[in-house]
């Protein structure tokens, strides 16, 4: 009889060979790799072939699920911050503090309104189904997203910035749900809340983010100026500064991924061989396209038809008013007055507006942040309720957003983008 781990192999093996050597055509259709890894991961599910068995019966580690997301995200966002150049200057991240200071915190509590008021949850269970289902994916959303380095488009910009900021700046609000499930009196802990879980963690991860890159990148100057490190390891010091980082924060209780992402920012602006973050972040890219195929392939295969049925009602009014109400809404009110990054004279277009709006591609992190709510604290019929919502919420966004992605970034790049880049970026003061 043939070992069924070895099929696995055989089959991801034959996935991996197919979807590289498609993927000349794949991109020009209209879907994403990943709607590719969803279909494959129920075919080889339980409902399929059954070569990947993840469940026993209807249960799921949740610990394993937490640890795999926890891996790939941190892998992305530091990726996110490898493509990113443009100046730290507040004034050249206006539309990332805009989506992360407006829009996050709208869709959370607009979200936390539907869960309290169509749902059936408290304040505390629906802020924690919020913070779930609001951060943009930067795993999934690489069609929407920065290119290279030297791409400075502002949609693709904000939308890069936006997925690595606020996989990390959501937990806050993850927090204060699990605080809110433990213990329903909101006095006996809302202040610690508001010191550790809101300004420690967010201040410790953005300082360790800059310490640990630029203590790597120090010792690793150093040391290559004493004896060259052999080529093909020398990537790895990519993994190790996204590895250190996000255990010596998580270690002083602050914000891992968020101290990553800024790690990303440090390393892209550390080396003076500009070509050092350019490998770095080949090396990444790759290994989050490996990852992205794991995590979706894990997804497709503990989706179970009678749970996602019995709340596909539920599910179906939240994804309707998250990507066609709030998400939307909540774009258009945080981008009111902005302007484009290259003339001080002209409105951002309210085409990129509302692709700002429709972008709010969920993936990974929501997996993340589900898998973890469950290890502290989420279980019973509300973790069922909020799981099963969260799995089809993610499951419609691969699908829609991986259909629509292409084209709409096709028709943005045609009718849009050329006529609002049309001043070259090489107006650094526009962002002093």
């Amino acid at each position: 009889m043939v070992d069924v781990y070895i099929l696995d192999l055989l089959f991801i093996g034959l996935l991996l060979l197919m979807v590289t050597l498609g993927s000349g055509w794949i991109s020009r259709l209209p879907l994403s790799f990943a709607l590719i890894y969803l279909v494959v991961g129920i075919l080889v599910g339980p409902y399929g072939l059954g070569l990947i068995k993840l469940r026993q019966g209807d249960a799921f580690n949740a610990e394993v699920l937490e640890r795999i997301t926890e891996f790939v995200v941190i892998v992305s966002v530091f990726s996110c911050g490898l493509k990113i150049v443009r100046p730290i200057r507040l004034k050249a991240w206006d539309i990332t503090t805009r989506l992360i200071v407006f829009l996050m915190p709208i869709s959370i509590f607009a979200l936390a309104v539907v869960g309290k008021l169509f749902l059936g949850m408290n304040w505390g269970e629906a802020i924690l189904l919020g913070a779930i289902l609001a951060p943009t994916d930067p795993v999934l959303a690489s069609e929407v997203q920065l290119t290279d380095t030297n791409d400075q488009d502002e949609l693709r910009f904000g939308l890069t910035s936006e997925g690595g900021l606020n996989d990390a700046l959501a937990f806050p609000f993850v927090y204060f749900g699990i605080h809110a499930l433990k213990d329903d009196n909101w006095n006996n802990w809302f202040k610690q809340w508001v010191a550790v879980d809101l300004i420690w963690a967010i201040a410790s991860g953005i300082v360790m983010g800059i310490i640990v890159a630029k203590a790597v990148v120090w010792f690793d100057k150093k040391v290559q100026k004493r004896r060259r490190v052999d080529e093909t390891m020398e990537d790895f010091v990519a993994i190790s500064t996204i590895l250190l980082t996000y255990s010596l924060t998580e270690l002083v209780n602050g914000y891992g991924f968020l101290a990553v992402f800024v790690a990303g920012l440090v390393v892209q602006r550390s080396y003076t061989n500009p070509e050092k973050p350019l490998q770095q972040l080949e090396f990444v890219e790759r290994i989050e396209k490996l990852l992205e195929v794991g995590t979706i392939l894990i997804l497709g295969t503990i989706l179970l038809y009678k749970p996602m049925l019995d709340y596909a009602g539920q599910s179906l009014l939240v994804i309707v008013f998250l990507f066609f109400v709030i998400r939307p809404v909540g774009a258009w009110i945080s981008t009111i007055g902005k302007r484009s990054p290259y003339s001080r004279h002209r409105r951002m277009d309210s085409r990129t507006r509302w692709l700002f709006g429709w972008f709010g591609i969920r993936g990974v992190g929501s997996l993340y942040y589900l898998a973890y709510a469950f290890s502290n604290g989420l279980k019973g019929e509300l973790g069922e309720q909020i799981a099963w919502i969260t799995y089809t919420t993610i499951v419609v966004s691969v699908i829609v957003h991986g259909i629509s992605s292409t084209p709409l970034m096709n028709w943005y790049e045609r009718k849009i983008a050329k006529h609002e880049n049309t001043t070259p970026p090489a107006t650094v003061d526009e962002f002093e």
